[in-house]
C-alpha cells in the first residue's frame, strides 16, 4: 500500500516502516499519525510479519509534533477532540515486537514516540530531548511517565525543564536505549537484531511483551503470577514441543507459523 507520509519496506518476516515528511524533519501531523497506526495494524495482522521497525531518515526520526499544524489550536480542538490520543497511540496496542530505530534528532513528540516502542537501537548520531517548555506546553504524548520510568526522576526532570538534549551514549548509559551502532551501520544492525527475534515463535514473543508490560502496571506480585500463567500455558502450545524436542535433539528449532 502507498502511504503519503511513511515508506515501507519488507524483509522477510520484517516490516520496516519509515516516517517520512523529509522537508518538515519528519514533524508529526495528523496524517502521518493516522498512517502509521493504519500500518502498524496492518502488519500486526500480517501473518507474514513478525517483527516491525519503526525509524525515521539518517537524519531525523521525528524533530516533534507538528508546531504549524497545531499553533492555532484552542482548548476546543485538543481536549474535546482528543488531539494526541485519537491517533497517535495505536502503537501501544501492537502485540507483536516494535524495534524502534533512531538517527539523528529525536525531540518532543519524536521522543516520545520512540519511548512507545518495545526497545531502542539508536545511531551514534541520535539525540533525544522534550523541548515542549519552550513552546508554552507539557508534553502530552507520555513525555512525562515514560522518560523518568526508563531513565529516572533526576535525568527525566533535567532535560524536561531545561530541554537539554542527551546524546547516544547518555541515552544508552541511562537505559533510554539498548543498543548503539555506527550511523552507516544501524539500520544494517537493527535488521540483523529484529530477524533474530523473527526467528522466535511470535507467539512467546507477543507473550514476553505482554507480560513486560504489565510489570509498569502492576505490583510485583501480581506481575509474577501473570508471567506464571503465561509459562504454564506454554507447555499446551507446539513451540514449547519444538524448542525443546530440539534442544534435546541437538538442532536448531523450526518455529515458522508458531
Amino acid at each position: 500500500m502507498e502511504y503519503a507520509d511513511l515508506l515501507i519496506e519488507n524483509h522477510g518476516k520484517v516490516a520496516v516502516v519509515r516516517l517520512n515528511r523529509p522537508k518538515a524533519m519528519n514533524a508529526l501531523n495528523d496524517n502521518m499519525m493516522n498512517e502509521l497506526g493504519q500500518a502498524l495494524r496492518g502488519f500486526d495482522a500480517d501473518p507474514a510479519v513478525n517483527v516491525i521497525i519503526l525509524t525515521g531518515s539518517e537524519k531525523v526520526f521525528a524533530a516533534g509534533a507538528d508546531i504549524a499544524a497545531m499553533a492555532n489550536y484552542t482548548y476546543a480542538d485538543t481536549y474535546p477532540g482528543n488531539y494526541i490520543g485519537r491517533n497517535w497511540e495505536h502503537i501501544l496496542d501492537i502485540r507483536k515486537p516494535v524495534v524502534g530505530v533512531v538517527s539523528g534528532y529525536a525531540l518532543g513528540g519524536g521522543c516520545e514516540l520512540a519511548m512507545m516502542c518495545d526497545f531502542l537501537i539508536a545511531a551514534d548520531n541520535a539525540k533525544f530531548g522534550q523541548p515542549e517548555i519552550k513552546v508554552g506546553v507539557t508534553p502530552g504524548a507520555g513525555g512525562t511517565q515514560r522518560l523518568p520510568r526508563a531513565i529516572g526522576k533526576s535525568k527525566a526532570m533535567d532535560m524536561l525543564l531545561t530541554t537539554r538534549m542527551i546524546d547516544a551514549a547518555e541515552a544508552e548509559r541511562t537505559g533510554l536505549v539498548s543498543r548503539v551502532f555506527p550511523a552507516d551501520k544501524v539500520m544494517d544492525e537493527a535488521l540483523a537484531v529484529a530477524q533474530a527475534i523473527a526467528q522466535m515463535p511470535v507467539s512467546v514473543a507477543m507473550q514476553i511483551k505482554d507480560a513486560v508490560n504489565r510489570a509498569f502496571e502492576t505490583t510485583l506480585t501480581e506481575g509474577v503470577r501473570y508471567e506464571r500463567r503465561f509459562f504454564h500455558a506454554g507447555f499446551g502450545t507446539p513451540a514449547q514441543k519444538e524448542g525443546m524436542a530440539a534442544f534435546l535433539e541437538k538442532r536448531k528449532p523450526d518455529f515458522d507459523g508458531m
